[in-house]
């Protein structure tokens, strides 16, 4: 192979991963927890917006609190997570013809 080919291909693929982690800064995803906890994350998985509805809040009951907290940034990860996987794959699918 081409090491001039090879270095520009390389070259390529560090711009696009760049730019894949740009844009997954400027997107978002939602975790909820049966609405009463959400979690707002960016695409590289920081969080980014808490919102709890004041029904989740029991003074008895701060476990409950907790669980739904665990609840809603598991499930935010988890989307920010396929977000990162989808991105990646639809960025960088030119290098499979490259390779």
């Amino acid at each position: 192979m081409d090491m001039k080919k090879l270095m520009k291909q390389m070259q390529q693929a560090q711009a696009a991963a760049s730019k894949i982690q740009e844009d997954l800064a400027g997107q978002s995803v939602e975790g909820s927890a049966g609405g009463l906890v959400t979690v707002t994350m960016n695409g590289q998985g920081k969080v980014t917006a808490l919102k709890i509805d004041p029904k989740a809040v029991d003074p008895e009951d701060v476990e409950a609190l907790e669980d739904l907290l665990l609840v809603a940034i598991q499930d935010a990860a988890a989307k920010a997570d396929e977000l990162q996987q989808r991105e990646t794959q639809r960025s960088l699918g030119f290098l499979g013809g490259m390779l």
